[in-house]
């Protein structure tokens, strides 16, 4: 058998690149999630155990996503400043640390305490993870490969409800914490073992803009306002779902777990959806958000008032599967258009508004689900929905655009050429 060329040997190595890259990402997405789900399932278990009103139960919630917003930007300068992989790695394994002792807490006020260091731990995680990928990849392959990573936040939702509710009932919702910690510490030593190195793909770019300049960008916090309405569903629902089906509607825990699950499974074929029409696009992310937004709003407002539990998972499938299928051409035209060394930084302004809405929409619906009631609560969600397809009409669509829009116009020290794209 002949041997193959260097050409076809470089790409047979660049794909099992790309093929490692996305495996080992996903790991780390999936165990992420994991580990933030599992609070909503014990939730519950915790209200009983330390006396915690909903309002109380949504803080231990929003600690988290309260460190975790304050992190973004600077965990992806320090991403950019020390490499992805690194800073990646780091937070998986302090993050499992947090985990673990999640599972020692005493009190409420220890609770609070150890969910806002856990959330410190994982904020450099996102941006790493975005960088470790746009090393490795091609712009022709990067949103499809990072919709199958996402993917992994859909397909923790579907796990963990099934998984966590077996282990809470059989050992205590401690067990679930440690359960977690562990398994991310194995992700963390393949992490260490198997990341392959950066290709050769990414061209140094021609131009540096000042990290600041990143910061002052008007169209990436535009983007990051896509990101919260999108959040805003997506936290609100995974946090409180399962409290409602099991206190309001008198499912087990068991069952109120696993029927969470069906719209999990919706969302995990929505991102990867979500993720090839973007490279089909190659932006034009409006085409996707606003009429996925819109069926998605009326499904939550028919959520809100329905009290069969037909009704509420098909609806809540609805409204998950179609905001899934915005997910990632909220990120197409920044991930397409950002300088290579400035990927860190500007995905993690996009990444702070997804988190700013953890930190909120949890919240915001156990005070109204303590005041008024869960269909106030989940008529709430509409405003997530409202919001992204409104800024997703008025955000770059492409590079060009993008790139316009992103550098002080008249700067001379700043070439504004795109960078080349690769095959």
């Amino acid at each position: 058998m002949p041997a193959p060329s260097s050409r076809a040997a470089s790409t047979l190595s660049a794909d099992r690149i790309v093929r490692t890259t996305v495996v080992l990402l996903f790991s780390a997405w999936l165990i992420d999630y994991v580990d933030r789900f599992v609070i909503s399932l014990a939730l519950p278990a915790i209200g009983v155990e330390f006396d915690l009103s909903r309002g109380q139960q949504g803080l231990v919630v929003s600690a988290f996503f309260l460190a975790y917003a304050l992190c973004q930007i600077p965990g992806g300068m320090i991403a950019d400043r020390f490499g992805g992989a690194r800073v990646m790695l780091w937070a998986l394994l302090a993050w499992s640390l947090f985990t673990a002792l999640t599972g020692y807490a005493w009190s409420f006020a220890a609770l609070l305490a150890l969910r806002f260091a856990f959330g410190l731990a994982e904020g450099a995680f996102p941006a790493a993870s975005i960088k470790v990928l746009v090393e490795r990849t091609t712009l022709r392959q990067r949103m499809s490969a990072n919709g199958i990573i996402m993917s992994s936040n859909s397909i923790a939702a579907v796990l963990t409800p099934v998984l966590a509710p077996i282990l809470i009932v059989a050992f205590g919702w401690r067990s679930i914490f440690w359960s977690a910690a562990a398994v991310g510490l194995l992700v963390s030593l393949a992490v260490r073992r198997w990341l392959p190195e950066p290709t050769d793909n990414v061209r140094t770019p021609g131009f540096r803009v000042p990290v600041r300049v990143v910061l002052r960008s008007g169209v990436l916090w535009r983007f990051a306002a896509i990101m919260f309405g999108y959040n805003v569903i997506g936290w609100g629902l995974s946090t409180w779902a399962p409290t409602y089906l099991s206190e309001e509607r008198g499912l087990p825990l068991t069952t109120a777990g696993p029927l969470m699950a069906i719209p999990a499974l919706g969302a995990a074929l929505a991102t990867i959806v979500g993720g090839r029409l973007s490279d089909r696009l190659a932006g034009n992310h409006r085409l996707v958000i606003v009429p996925a937004m819109t069926v998605a709003a009326i499904a939550l407002l028919v959520l809100s008032q329905t009290s069969s539990f037909a009704g509420f998972a098909v609806c809540s499938t609805i409204a998950v599967f179609s905001a899934s299928l915005a997910y990632m051409p909220i990120y197409a035209v920044p991930m397409r258009s950002l300088p290579p060394a400035y990927v860190g930084v500007g995905s993690s302004i996009i990444g702070f508004g997804g988190q700013l809405a953890g930190m909120v929409s949890p919240a915001a619906m156990g005070v109204l689900a303590d005041r008024f009631s869960f269909q106030a609560a989940f008529g709430f969600l509409v405003v997530g929905a409202v919001i992204a397809a409104v800024m997703a009409v008025f955000t770059p669509q492409d590079t060009e655009s993008f790139l316009a829009a992103t550098v002080f116009p008249g700067d001379r020290n700043i070439d504004t050429a795109p960078a080349a794209e690769h095959s």
